[in-house]
């Protein structure tokens, strides 16, 4: 059987459910669509010189990697590749190829350190290790039974606060994305971010076809967002959350919790039945927020860097 690598062909429907596909297979607790993945290829910043890759064989799509540059961190030269081969097509070199025509791009475009996230599994870490990457700090996929666990009971609000949806907000979306950016910059993390380009995140999170606005719950403050908790889902059964926080001036009022637990809530009562979330190991007050909500760690990756050039 012989493994060739190429570019994902992004007019092509069966490669895009090929990518898609794979990672379902290999990352099942991160959200992706066909849909999804068309527009983050179509939106995504012309400074990432992002290019996904695909490994064929006999014609079907067995491997991925997502490569790219950080194009939104104050430190240049930083590059990420991930890759993900189908459980059932391993060890036929497809992911060593995948790795090559990455670093290669990126080489190209002047990374001169390299991150990428690897399930934490021996056959995995071995992997990255060849290939000549250490690692680095570690986050945890988390999963709540939305359909059978329990969640805390909703919350009486202080007098200064309410709670509002990310559907209040769409015609100036502008305060959540001072909201994010600010607790982004503050997100446990071996690289900076820096999200000043309003354009960039309106295109790829505020628009984003999975993020959904009337279940993202907000908390206002005396007119002010505070703290938010921004949702993502399938359509279907699957609801994520893929950022929860508080702008620095409101931490230790619980702010958080109130506004994840609404939207957990608003999930259930909409008929989503499982919750995933992600969360750094090193951020202890957010594991310990998700364990009151009842979350169960499902899966651990770690993150491996390789200095380059």
């Amino acid at each position: 059987m012989t493994v060739t690598v190429r570019d994902l062909r992004t007019e092509v429907r069966t490669d895009i459910e090929g990518f898609v596909h794979v990672r379902r297979l290999a990352i099942p607790f991160f959200l992706i669509t066909p849909d999804s993945l068309a527009y983050d290829l179509s939106h995504t910043h012309p400074d990432a010189h992002y290019r996904p890759l695909v490994a064929e064989a006999d014609g079907e799509v067995i491997g991925t990697a997502q490569v790219g540059i950080v194009h939104d961190s104050p430190e240049p030269g930083q590059g990420y590749v991930n890759v993900y081969v189908h459980p059932e097509r391993t060890r036929l070199g497809a992911g060593s190829l995948l790795v090559r025509a990455a670093e290669e791009h990126l080489a190209a475009q002047g990374a001169t350190r390299l991150f990428s996230w690897v399930l934490d599994e021996p056959g995995n870490r071995a992997f990255a290790e060849r290939h000549g990457y250490r690692e680095s700090r570690s986050a945890h996929f988390l999963r709540l039974d939305l359909a059978n666990g329990t969640l805390p009971p909703l919350q009486s609000l202080p007098p200064d606060v309410e709670l509002r949806t990310g559907a209040d907000f769409v015609d100036d979306p502008r305060p959540l994305f001072e909201l994010d950016s600010e607790t982004m910059s503050d997100e446990p993390s071996d690289i900076a971010y820096e999200f000043t380009d309003y354009g960039a995140w309106l295109k790829e999170t505020w628009n984003h076809p999975l993020l959904s606005h009337e279940l993202t719950s907000v908390a206002v403050v005396d007119g002010r967002p505070a703290a938010f908790s921004a949702a993502r889902t399938d359509g279907g059964t699957w609801y994520g959350t893929v950022m929860t926080g508080t702008a620095r001036a409101f931490r230790g009022r619980g702010l958080a919790k109130l506004a994840k637990n609404d939207s957990l809530h608003r999930a259930r009562a909409a008929g989503f039945t499982e919750a995933f979330t992600g969360n750094d190991a090193g951020n202890g007050p957010m594991i310990a927020i998700n364990k009151w909500f009842g979350y169960e760690i499902c899966a651990t990756e770690v993150r491996y860097v390789r200095e380059f050039g």
